[in-house]
Parts: C-alpha cells; sequence; structure tokens
C-alpha cells in the first residue's frame, strides 16, 4: 500500500494585496505574500499534517525565490520545482473590498508555469504519491499545460492513483468557453473527486440543480462528485449515496478567495484520513468558513486545532 502523499500541479504566483479600499489604479500601498490555487490546497493540506509535493516551474527571478522559500518554510517538497531562465514568475495585484469579490489583475502570460508539458509529466516517478491534485487553472495556461494536465489524469488511471480535480474557473485564460467546457468536463468525467461550485457547473453544462449537477458527472464517469452551494454549504454524490451538508455561519467576510480551495483542502485531507464522505465534505465546508474571514489567499488556512476548535463551535477558536 502507497503511503498517502499528495501531489500537487500548478502555478503560484506572487500577490500584491491593496492595503485600502478603491480601484487597483487609485492605491498606493501594497502587501506582498504568495498565492496559487494549488499552493493554497497544498498548504491546507499541510497545516493538517498531511505530505505533499508541488509540482510547478517558476522563473529565476525574486519572484521565483520568494515563492520557494515560503513552500520549504511550510515543510512542502519542492523536489518537483524547476526554474526556467527564459520565463518568468507570474504575479498578480488584489483589490481590497467591504463586500463581493475583489478585483484581480494579472501578470501571467508567458510565466515559466504555462510552459508544463506533457514530457515534464512523462519524466516523473510516481511511485512515492498516492493522489494527484489539480484545477481547471493550470490547462487553462497553455496548450502544453493542457497537454500536461490530461497526461497527470492518464498516469493517475494507470497507476491507481486518486485523481481529484477543482474547476476553479478563470474566464479570462481561457481564448473561449467552448475550449473550458469541452476541457474541464472531459477531466471531470476522468476523475475519481470533482469539485465544481454550483455556477461554474452552470457554465459548464447549464444546469443549477445540484442534484441535476452530480449525476450528469456521474453519468460520464466521475466517481464522486461535491458540488459547492456557498453560504448554504454542499451536495455530495456518489453511485452508492449522496446528502447535503449545511455551511457555517460567517459573521464578517474579509475575502472570498481562496475560500474553494480551504474546502478542497478540507475534502481531501478528510477522505485521506477515512472519514466519510459526508463529513469530509463537513470539514471542507468549515475550512471555506474559516478562509472567508481572513485575509490573504492562504493565511488564515488552520491547523488541526484551530479546525477543531472551530468545528465544535468554541467562540474563540484561534489559538493565540
Amino acid at each position: 500500500m502507497k503511503i498517502k502523499h499528495t501531489i500537487l500541479v500548478g502555478e503560484p504566483m506572487g500577490l500584491f494585496i491593496a492595503d485600502e479600499l478603491g480601484k487597483l489604479e487609485d492605491v498606493n500601498h501594497f502587501s506582498f505574500t504568495t498565492c496559487g490555487a494549488e499552493l493554497n490546497v497544498a498548504i491546507g493540506m499541510k497545516r493538517l499534517g498531511h505530505d505533499v509535493s508541488y509540482m510547478t516551474k517558476l522563473g529565476n527571478d525574486p519572484f521565483g525565490a520568494r515563492i520557494v522559500n515560503r513552500i520549504k518554510e511550510l515543510g512542502i517538497s519542492t523536489d518537483l520545482i524547476q526554474f526556467s531562465p527564459e520565463h518568468p514568475t507570474g504575479f498578480m495585484f488584489k483589490s481590497m473590498v467591504t463586500d463581493g469579490d475583489p478585483s484581480i489583475f494579472y501578470f501571467r502570460k508567458g510565466s515559466a508555469a504555462s510552459t508544463l508539458n506533457a514530457e515534464d509529466v512523462a519524466a516523473l516517478d510516481f511511485s512515492s504519491y498516492s493522489a494527484v491534485h489539480v484545477t481547471g487553472i493550470t490547462p487553462a495556461l497553455s496548450e502544453t499545460a493542457r497537454k500536461a494536465v490530461f497526461a497527470l489524469a492518464k498516469i493517475a488511471r494507470e497507476q491507481n492513483l486518486q485523481f481529484s480535480f477543482d474547476p476553479n474557473l478563470r474566464l479570462q485564460l481561457w481564448p473561449d468557453h467552448q475550449l473550458m467546457a469541452q476541457c474541464i468536463n472531459s477531466l471531470a468525467f476522468q476523475s475519481d473527486l470533482f469539485l465544481p461550485g454550483v455556477n461554474e457547473a452552470k457554465l459548464l453544462m447549464g444546469e443549477v440543480e445540484p442534484e441535476k449537477i452530480a449525476t450528469y458527472y456521474l453519468d460520464g464517469g466521475a466517481k464522486a462528485v461535491v458540488v459547492k452551494l456557498g453560504a448554504k454549504g454542499a451536495y455530495y454524490a456518489t453511485r452508492e449515496t449522496q446528502g447535503y451538508v449545511p455551511g457555517f455561519h460567517v459573521e464578517h467576510i474579509v475575502d472570498t478567495v481562496g475560500a474553494g480551495d480551504g474546502f478542497a483542502a478540507g475534502v481531501l485531507t478528510g477522505l485521506e484520513e477515512g472519514l466519510s464522505l459526508e463529513k469530509a465534505v463537513r470539514r471542507g465546508c468549515a475550512i471555506g468558513a474559516i478562509q472567508l474571514m481572513s485575509k490573504g489567499d492562504n493565511d488564515g488556512l488552520p491547523s488541526r486545532k484551530e479546525l477543531e476548535r472551530f468545528m465544535a463551535g468554541e467562540p474563540t477558536w484561534r489559538v493565540i
């Protein structure tokens, strides 16, 4: 039996977060940190004590060095990270808001991560891994990155690795809607665990009813589907079981970005620990709620003790 160790593949970036309200072009001061959907999931899993490795390509620049240092500090393996002398590390800006989603502006075209390819995947030894997690952001980066993700899905099937997939749609990265839907749905059908949001599913297959969404992807080949319903929680389904899990109440939302990644980290760690799908989804809902109350894409991801206190309903659940 393989030791439980997850490989995450994606694009980590530098992140400039506005320190004041207003349009990005009017902001004078920013705080710098790191971000990236798969990186957020990796951090969430590691903080709960799980072994994770991160595969990507970074530029040979200060942003790339900062990201690697951050990953090492967290105890996440950097053995699968390559550096490119020709392509830069991507970065982005995010506005501060008091209501709704923040504005995002990317500088990632032609980034080192966009040069990921199927040959990079084929060169890996997967014998020490038990699971692979990716999002729909990576196949949107370039045609070669798209082929790399499909190669990952194929190897996962051949080597009996759990393949989990979160669509994490970024419409501005895709050349057209048809290609996006075709690619994302094809990967979803090959997944052991598919994690769409209800609004993402509407874009991908035209439905908003959780039961119909789950049935569509289960019929296509997915083994388990968890539909994220925002504040309402989530709906999960396999061929054998299904049900709704309520969300956790959040008094004040600080930042919506990263909540879905926290949700994924909760579900994945729960399943790795042998929890039922229902209980794993409940953990996902809890971490997603915690993320909503935290500034930054991954700064608020909880330790195990913090998670347990929050789920127990303790009013002072943050560990000082």
